[in-house]
């Protein structure tokens, strides 16, 4: 997290690490220049190095030409002292890994909502790739 801090210290103060994957780790960081919070995905830099960062740059060129509620989109992205990263809005509020372990089931309703937003998205983001740009 040091060598991220010192690389975007001039645009992002990096407070925290959200969560982390199989090949990026997400931080909660304030975006100085516009005065609101972000999220930074950041591919995990001995990764990178091993398989080269191809399929997290494939990852940013698909989410910058995605446009639609409810897929966050790319604000930025780049970078910073080797380090590959994007910048999404922070998106606040309970998990539905959270809401469920509260609940145990979803009322029938928000889960129907919950399964066509998913949906909604998914057929969006399929429509639009690269493979499919001609069915359009």
């Amino acid at each position: 997290m040091q060598r991220l801090t010192a690389a975007l210290s001039d645009r992002y103060r990096i407070d925290r690490e959200l969560g982390a994957g199989g090949m990026a780790t997400v931080y909660l960081a304030h975006d100085i220049k516009h005065d609101r919070d972000v999220a930074i995905k950041v591919l995990h830099p001995n990764l990178g190095a091993a398989l080269g960062g191809d399929r997290f740059l494939t990852e940013i060129c698909t989410t910058a030409r995605l446009q639609h509620p409810h897929i966050l989109p790319l604000l930025e992205s780049g970078d910073a002292d080797g380090l590959l990263f994007y910048v999404m809005p922070l998106v606040t509020g309970e998990t539905l890994r959270a809401r469920l372990e509260r609940e145990k089931q979803l009322p029938i309703a928000d889960a129907v909502r919950i399964a066509r937003e998913v949906a909604s998205a998914l057929d969006y983001a399929h429509l639009t790739s690269p493979q499919n740009s001609g069915r359009l």
